[in-house]
């Protein structure tokens, strides 16, 4: 009987290296410059099934405001962070962040998102929670 598959220790390890970088970069997460216009709110996830983290640096000149839209509703506040602020926030799996500009400046913000990173991401204008 003939074999189809035959190992190869090169095959192998090329396998296993292609799988590890995969895993690096999906535990590294997800690294981003994010530039929010006056009046808007950007908005992070939601629906998602597991819960993620957001480390942000406002490098901005105006503060922004970040809230937690859970899946079953309501907005609750999380943090403001003042110009070159940083904070860690976590957010649970369903929900949605929400980071509002209230100035009439550019806000800016350095994030890295780790955990699900499956995340829709898009503007709204604010007060619309």
């Amino acid at each position: 009987m003939r074999t189809l598959f035959r190992f190869r220790p090169a095959t192998a390890l090329l396998t296993f290296a292609a799988l590890l970088m995969l895993a690096t970069a999906c535990w590294a997460g997800l690294t981003s410059q994010l530039l929010i216009e006056p009046g808007k709110q950007f908005v992070l996830g939601g629906g998602q099934p597991g819960a993620f983290k957001v480390e942000a640096r406002n490098v901005g000149k105006v503060s922004v405001e970040i809230k937690e839209r859970p899946r079953g509703g309501g907005i609750f506040g999380k943090a403001t962070l003042a110009p070159g602020a940083r904070g860690t926030l976590r957010f649970m799996a369903g929900s949605t962040a929400v980071l509002l500009n209230p100035s009439t400046e550019q806000a800016k913000l350095n994030l890295k998102i780790t955990g699900d990173t499956n995340l829709s991401m898009t503007y709204e204008p604010n007060g619309k929670l």
